[in-house]
């Protein structure tokens, strides 16, 4: 079994939201975890091994570069309260596409943990290095978050994460 930790400099979340006046771009580095897996010969992970991984992304983090969205995010989410939002691999299971597989897992944000699935590339950089990328829509409202409200500004309730995560092997 492999054991990987997350380059939090060289892993980067791209979250994208849709208002009625512009839309929000945020993205940061910053994600710490590990995954957990076996990968073969040809670089395919070995699906009969078990596979396991977490992840936590510092709140504070989350910056769009509108300082005035930023505050009320962070008054949104709760971030004293809620630091990190945290996520746990439950499944992996080999999809249709080359390199491709469905993972499934917890997400937890603001306290509240949804059961989420989604497709990832997982990639064998180098012998010692894997890259995991993907994406995914979530509404926040299934999180018990309100879409932000500023002045005139109201954003839309569901946003797009997209991530690209490298993992070096613990030697």
């Amino acid at each position: 079994m492999g054991h990987y930790v997350i380059s939090p400099e060289r892993s980067q979340v791209w979250i994208d939201a849709r208002s009625n006046v512009h839309p929000i771009h945020s993205s940061t580095d910053g994600l710490e975890g590990f995954v957990d897996l076996d990968l073969s010969s040809d670089g395919t992970v070995d699906l009969n091994a078990p596979s396991s991984g977490k992840l936590s992304l510092p709140v504070d983090k989350l910056k769009s570069g509108n300082r005035m969205e930023d505050r009320e995010l962070q008054k949104r989410i709760d971030a004293r309260r809620f630091p990190t939002i945290e996520g746990v691999l439950t499944g992996l299971e080999k999809a249709d596409e080359p390199g491709s597989y469905q993972v499934s897992g917890d997400v937890t944000f603001r306290g509240v943990t949804c059961h989420e699935q989604d497709l990832m590339t997982i990639t064998s950089v180098d012998d010692d290095t894997v890259m995991l990328a993907g994406k995914s829509r979530f509404d926040i409202r299934k999180f018990g978050m309100e879409p932000p409200r500023v002045l005139m500004l109201k954003v839309e309730p569901e946003v797009d994460i997209r991530v690209e995560i490298v993992a070096v092997r613990e030697s």
